[in-house]
C-alpha cells in the first residue's frame, strides 16, 4: 500500500534535494584540497628536501560519500623524516610549522594545530581542511602511521588503498552503494540531533555496508536495502565480527575483546569500532529496531499522510513528498 505513496524514486528525489552534496559544491571543495595539494607538490619540487612528501584527499568527499550539511574535508599530509617527532602535539606544531612554509600566503592564523589535526582555512569559501599526519617510510602501498581521530594513537593505514576498498563497492553497485550510505549517514546524523549521546560514526557504517555488499545484497532499491541494512544491525546485535580479505587474509586477523569488531580493511590489528561500549552498541540496535519497523508501517501504510509520518520517523522532518 504504502509503496503507492512513496517508492523509490521519491526516497531518490529526497536525497537530492535534502541529503547528498550538490555536485557543483562536491567539485568546487575538491578543487580547493587539489590546489592545496598542488601548491604542496610545486613547492616539494622546489625543496626536495621537504618533509611533507604528499598530500591525499581522503574521508568522505574522496569516498563520495559526503553529505550537504558537509563544512570541512579530510586530507592526509604524509611526513618522512628523522626529526619529524613522535608525540602528538610536538607532532601537529611541526606539521603547522611547515605548512605555513609551504603555504607562505596564508596568514598564520588560516593554520591552526587542533587536537589530532591541523585545520586550514579558506577564507573565500570558509571551507575548513582538517589535515591529519600520517608518519611515512617510504612505502610503496603509502601505508603510514596516521594520527587517529579518535583517541590520537598511532595506526597503520594507507589512504589509497582505502579509497581502492571503497571505490570496489561502488563499482560492483554503480551509484546505490554511494547513495544508501549517505542515506543511513543522514539517519544516524538524525539520531544524533534527536539523542546527544547517540554515537554512530560514518566509517562504520560504510563497513558495515560494504560487508552487506560483499554478501550479495543488491542496492538498487532503496527502501530495500534500508531495511536490510537496519535488519541486519537488529539480526547481528551489532556483535558480529566483520572482516574484509581485501589486503589480509582472515586467518591474519587476532581476537579482540571489545563488544563491536568491525576491522579495518587495510590493517587487520585495528578494530574501527574498538571504543565504542556494549550500551552504545545496544542504543544502535534499539534505533536501528526503530527504524526497521517505521519502514515496516511506511510499506504498509494506507495513506500518504501516514506513510510520509513513518518516513519523517527515519529521516526526520525534513523528509517531505
Amino acid at each position: 500500500m504504502g509503496r503507492q505513496h512513496v517508492d523509490h524514486g521519491d526516497i531518490v528525489r529526497f536525497a537530492q534535494d535534502k541529503v547528498n552534496l550538490p555536485k557543483d559544491k562536491a567539485d568546487e571543495y575538491r578543487a580547493q584540497a587539489r590546489r592545496l595539494r598542488e601548491r604542496l607538490e610545486s613547492y616539494l619540487d622546489e625543496h626536495p628536501d621537504f618533509t611533507l612528501k604528499k598530500m591525499l584527499l581522503s574521508g568522505s568527499l574522496a569516498k563520495g560519500t559526503a553529505l550537504r550539511s558537509l563544512n570541512d574535508i579530510d586530507v592526509g599530509c604524509y611526513i618522512s623524516g628523522a626529526d619529524a617527532p613522535s608525540d602528538i602535539k610536538a607532532l601537529l606544531d611541526y606539521l603547522a610549522e611547515r605548512l605555513r612554509k609551504a603555504f607562505p600566503n596564508f596568514s598564520p592564523d588560516q593554520v591552526k594545530p587542533q587536537t589530532y589535526s591541523v585545520t586550514v582555512s579558506f577564507r573565500g569559501s570558509g571551507l575548513d581542511v582538517d589535515v591529519v599526519p600520517i608518519l611515512y617510510d617510504g612505502d610503496p602501498q603509502w601505508y603510514g602511521n596516521l594520527v587517529s581521530q579518535d583517541d590520537g594513537s598511532f595506526l597503520k593505514t594507507s589512504i589509497p588503498l582505502h579509497l581502492e576498498f571503497t571505490r570496489k563497492r561502488k563499482t560492483a553497485q554503480e551509484t546505490h552503494f554511494a547513495q544508501v550510505a549517505r542515506l543511513v549517514k543522514f539517519w544516524a546524523r538524525n539520531m544524533k540531533r534527536e539523542k546527544e549521546d547517540f554515537r554512530f560514526k560514518s566509517f562504520m557504517i560504510e563497513m558495515i555496508l560494504s560487508h552487506l555488499c560483499d554478501q550479495g545484497l543488491d542496492f538498487s532499491d532503496y527502501p530495500e536495502a534500508l531495511q536490510h541494512f537496519f535488519t541486519y544491525l537488529a539480526r547481528s546485535n551489532m556483535r558480529e565480527k566483520i572482516v574484509f580479505t581485501d589486503c589480509y587474509a582472515a586467518s591474519a586477523v587476532g581476537s579482540f575483546s571489545e563488544p563491536v569488531q568491525i576491522i579495518d580493511p587495510v590493517n587487520e590489528k585495528n578494530n574501527v569500532s574498538r571504543l565504542y561500549t556494549a550500551a552504545q552498541a545496544d542504543a544502535i540496535v534499539d534505533a536501528a529496531l526503530d527504524a526497521g519497523d517505521a519502514i515496516d508501517s511506511a510499506l504498509a501504510a494506507p495513506t500518504k499522510q501516514e506513510t510520509v509520518y513513518y518516513w519523517q520517523k527515519v529521516f526526520g522532518p525534513s523528509f517531505q513528498v
